[in-house]
């Protein structure tokens, strides 16, 4: 049996996309019209919401043609479609026309479960689209974008742009492409700190290396810049918190390689060699200093205080001055 082409997989009769990052869903919708129009250039093209689907609608648009046209029949919001349109789809699902792909867009979760818990008994191929809420999630996608590109980005240049641009994919893709077009060779930190400076000194990161690095001055300055680009504040206690259980973790570890380490910790191995050079200067009872000014800039920022903007900038000088606790008396 001669195994299937990867646009005949993708041009199965019913595609069903499944969750809420608007990226993704986009993308899943572009490969499968990429698909149908190399087969048929002519391909018709569909994309509706769910109030544009009505009793009716998807057996008018999947009928027989006369010219036996190639057709995407794009779906969105589908958890959102009436009762009565949901028993259309299942009808469809149940005997799916010839030459025609439906594309099903759902959320996920409980709202309108009947269409997708149909879709995929009826065999789907399906595609996650799962929200990136986490940054390690983020930093994956964009080492899969470059790698997609054929390009190379060492590990700090992703994270440095995952620093630098928060997390919205589309915006992270974008910076992906446009450092791949206009940069040869592998993609490193420095490049991604001269496309993106302005962002970067301004993110809640930066402020956070370098204050456990004891660079008190820098971290204010970074802090500053934060504040004034409008990063939200409790972003920036966040990262301060994650920088300095960072440190913690690190140097309560037992020995090992990077590698070791990652697993054990739950790190990166790039950020074990990075938080070894920061953790230099740090006592345990620093941590525990560094840790307490967190807590009281959290509270501080969240309305236990008057001032968002002080209560960082003592939480910053605390930090920095923890890292440099050791051999003091």
């Amino acid at each position: 049996m001669a195994r299937k082409s990867a646009y005949e997989d993708v041009l199965a009769p019913v595609t069903v996309a499944v969750g809420q990052e608007e990226l993704l869903l986009d993308r899943a919708v572009q490969e499968v019209v990429a698909a149908a129009r190399s087969a048929d250039a002519d391909t018709d093209v569909r994309d509706l919401t769910p109030d544009q689907v009505q009793p009716g609608t998807l057996a008018e648009l999947t009928s027989p043609s006369l010219f036996a046209e190639r057709k995407v029949v794009v779906v969105r919001n589908a958890q959102d479609l009436s009762a009565d349109t949901v028993k259309d789809v299942k009808a469809y699902l149940s005997a799916p026309a010839e030459e025609i792909t439906l594309v099903l867009l759902h959320a996920g979760g409980a709202k309108g479960k009947a269409v997708l818990d149909a879709a995929r008994k009826a065999g789907a191929r399906e595609v996650a689209c799962p929200k990136m809420t986490k940054p390690a999630d983020r930093l994956a996608f964009v080492r899969q974008e470059f790698r997609a590109t054929g390009r190379s980005a060492t590990p700090e240049a992703c994270q440095a742009l995952v620093d630098s641009i928060g997390s919205d994919l589309r915006e992270l893709a974008s910076a992906v492409s446009q450092l791949v077009a206009d940069v040869e060779g592998t993609i490193d930190e420095a490049v991604v700190g001269r496309y993106y400076t302005g962002r970067a000194e301004a993110s809640s990161f930066t402020v956070a290396d370098r204050a456990v690095e004891g660079r008190a001055a820098e971290a204010l300055e970074a802090l500053r810049w934060s504040l004034a680009t409008g990063v939200a504040p409790v972003l920036i206690t966040s990262a301060l918190a994650q920088g300095v259980r960072a440190i913690g973790k690190l140097s309560s570890a037992r020995g090992g390689r990077p590698a070791d380490l990652a697993r054990e910790l739950g790190m990166p191995p790039w950020k074990i060699d990075r938080v070894r050079q920061q953790m230099r200067g740090w006592t345990p009872d620093g941590v525990a200093y560094a840790l307490r000014a967190v807590a009281e800039a959290d509270a501080g920022v969240k309305g236990g205080g008057d001032d968002p903007e002080y209560a960082l900038e003592k939480a910053v000088v605390a930090i920095a001055r923890a890292a440099r606790s050791r051999g003091r008396g």
